[in-house]
């Protein structure tokens, strides 16, 4: 008969220290929710082509699209992204030029190296991206902003809050892909 008894007190136990740990499980979530937050932002400002710092666009009823205020809108958050951009490229130059050592060992000096190759790279993409933005401002002065290139259809203000530079609208765009798929293989 003790042994069972014992079994029951394990239980008792066992139901504390489950109410004592759910009692201190919101705690813990949400320090760690508090400490994941900053996290979040600064891998967002890391990567360089983030450019959330808007606020979305709400449309007037009846309001025509692409008026003035929404290429403004738009030439804004172009000109926000530009800039961070850019400001990616001046942290990496003195980045690249602080960092810059030469390792005796040669396992280090390829690990820099390396690294390096992967910035210059992003920056690459990053240059091109640069031009892609000058290109859509450019196109939003003309007049010939927020339409699709194949289909002259309107691309919509969501996709291109998503995506500034988009010329295409969903449906081409999708098709494009697919074309793209079957070309490759």
């Amino acid at each position: 008969m003790p042994t069972k008894a014992a079994p029951k007190a394990a239980p008792k136990k066992k139901a504390v220290k489950a109410k004592a740990a759910s009692s201190a499980a919101p705690r813990k979530k949400a320090a760690s929710k508090a400490k994941a937050a900053p996290a979040k932002k600064a891998r967002a400002k890391s990567t360089g082509t983030e450019f959330r710092n808007f606020e979305p666009y709400k449309p007037k009823r009846g309001e025509e699209y692409m008026n003035e205020a929404q290429r403004e809108h738009f030439k804004l958050i172009l000109k926000r992204w530009k800039s961070e951009l850019m400001e990616e490229v001046d942290r990496t130059v003195s980045h690249m030029k602080d960092e810059a050592a030469n390792f005796p060992d040669p396992a280090d000096r390829a690990t820099q190296e390396e690294e390096f190759s992967l910035e210059l790279r992003t920056r690459d993409r990053e240059r091109k991206l640069i031009k892609k933005i000058d290109s859509t401002i450019e196109r939003i002065e003309q007049d010939d902003y927020g339409f699709c290139d194949a289909c002259g259809v309107e691309i919509g203000i969501k996709r291109l809050e998503a995506r500034p530079t988009a010329s295409l609208c969903i449906d081409c765009k999708t098709l494009d892909e697919i074309k793209e798929r079957q070309e490759l293989g």
